[in-house]
């Protein structure tokens, strides 16, 4: 196969330092959660705030590197295992992150959210709204 490369589009900005949680909280208010956008994509905002929820798909940069492991030990397990596919660890062979999160605000390149899982300077890859599968804007020719 051959190798995939992806530029970031900004860069996540959250309260957490070393550690964040494994899953993003929508009642997180722990600190400023928000999406640092390049100037180059200011028109791609255009929109946005039309939408209650946007995916966030994001690069796990500070993931030590994938130990090879099909397997792992999810805290609610207490020592117990599940295939690595089932669970959120971060050791994975891509180190993709993706969040759902309620959308606040659009400030000019800023786009301030709910609790995201991501640490502070993690490189953003990509935005996109969060359609439910219920609203008849599944009908959207986007």
């Amino acid at each position: 196969m051959k190798t995939i490369s992806y530029e970031p589009i900004g860069i996540i900005h959250t309260p957490y330092g070393d550690m964040a949680p494994f899953q993003a909280r929508e009642d997180d208010f722990s600190g400023d959660f928000y999406l640092e956008l390049l100037p180059r994509y200011r028109g791609a905002l255009e929109g946005l705030m039309e939408w209650e929820y946007v995916i966030v798909l994001y690069h796990m940069d500070r993931v030590s590197g994938y130990n090879g492991s099909n397997v792992a030990h999810p805290p609610r397990l207490g020592g117990g295992t599940v295939g690595l596919f089932a669970s959120r660890s971060p050791n994975r062979p891509n180190p993709l992150g993706l969040d759902v999160a309620r959308l606040l605000r659009v400030e000019d390149l800023r786009v301030y959210t709910t609790g995201l899982s991501a640490l502070d300077g993690t490189p953003l890859l990509d935005l996109k709204p969060y359609i439910p599968n219920d609203s008849r804007l599944c009908e959207s020719p986007w």
